[in-house]
């Protein structure tokens, strides 16, 4: 089981590809808040719902000085296909090595049905400017979670 983060960790620095094959890292967003989100697949109706939420809050989240990346374990074909499709805004990249998303505490043993499996577990970091971790939430719902973190967010 990956160690979950918690507020004042130091969030683990990245280097994936984006939808188009581009590097996108943490450390170049320094300076900027970042909500990181962690989703099981593209193309899926629950990833698809929380995708579309961060793309309709997009213009809201980065006015209050939030960058949005989803990172999940698909290959940047996959992602830009996902984009495509959905008319999607938020930057998404691809971790098929899992290394990022077992460093953020974003896969692991989680229940699906009522067994035990090995996956993505949907989660997001708010990370601040210096790079700490301001907010952990894990085990979220694809639904209405977008919402809860702009209240919870006081935007």
């Amino acid at each position: 089981m990956s160690v979950r983060l918690t507020t004042g960790d130091t969030a683990p620095d990245f280097t994936l590809p984006d939808a188009d094959g581009n590097e996108v890292s943490l450390a170049s967003h320094r300076g900027r808040k970042v909500i990181v989100y962690f989703y099981p697949a593209a193309l899926t109706p629950g990833c698809t719902k929380q995708a579309c939420d961060f793309t309709d809050n997009l213009e809201l989240l980065a006015g209050a000085g939030y960058d949005v990346i989803g990172v999940s374990p698909d290959k940047p074909e996959k992602l830009a296909k996902f984009r495509e499709q959905e008319n999607l805004k938020v930057t998404l990249v691809g971790d098929p090595s899992k290394e990022t998303l077992a460093a953020y505490g974003a896969f692991g043993e989680k229940k699906l049905y009522g067994k035990t499996v090995t996956g993505v577990i949907r989660s997001t970091v708010v990370v601040d400017e210096e790079g700490k971790v301001e907010r952990a939430f894990y085990n979220v719902k694809a639904t209405g979670h977008v919402a809860k973190i702009i209240k919870d967010l006081g935007i």
